[in-house]
């Protein structure tokens, strides 16, 4: 098993959309890219934390790749908006793909630049390194499957990437 981790805004529905991925063993919604240990759910949306809502994916490579991750990545959400997905803003909610290793950061620059080829605005996804994760308060995971009927952000474009280039690690 791998894992991936990707913040496009709220975290509810990217969440749920990545645990419909065939071969994704488990997404969790949690907090990534900040400066405080173990933060709760007010102090993230304090915006004083430095957290993106993000979730964490455990997956098979065997059935599904980081690439095919990354393509339903640029799908689910919309990149070219700054601290924003929706009705949801603020730093908290801020697009970052965080790599675990160099192939994932190189994979997913690739996979920006060819991503870019499907948006008319510049896309201002941030690509940087997992510092830690932690796992949002339990009433969080699988939102959706808890409630069903509230309306989410996210969605599925419908359009795949095209193949990127030989990755690279140049922005």
């Amino acid at each position: 098993m791998e894992k991936a981790t990707f913040a496009g805004g709220c975290f509810w529905g990217v969440e749920h959309l990545f645990n419909e991925i065939p071969g994704v063993i488990e997404a969790v919604s949690g907090y990534a890219g900040g400066s405080r240990d173990n933060p709760t759910y007010e102090q993230v949306c304090s915006g004083r934390t430095g957290h993106a809502e993000a979730v964490e994916v455990t997956y098979d490579p065997a059935k599904v790749t980081y690439r095919e991750l990354l393509n339903a990545f640029w799908n689910m959400h919309d990149p070219t908006t700054l601290n924003r997905q929706g009705p949801d803003f603020g730093h908290q909610y801020r697009s970052v793909i965080f790599f675990h290793n160099p192939e994932q950061e190189a994979e997913a620059h690739g996979s920006k630049g060819a991503a870019q080829a499907h948006f008319q605005r510049p896309i201002v996804t941030e690509i940087v390194p997992i510092d830690r994760f932690w796992r949002a308060e339990e009433y969080h995971q699988r939102y959706f499957d808890k409630h069903p009927g509230h309306a989410s952000c996210h969605w599925i474009r419908g359009w795949v990437p095209a193949e990127p280039a030989e990755a690279s690690t140049g922005a």
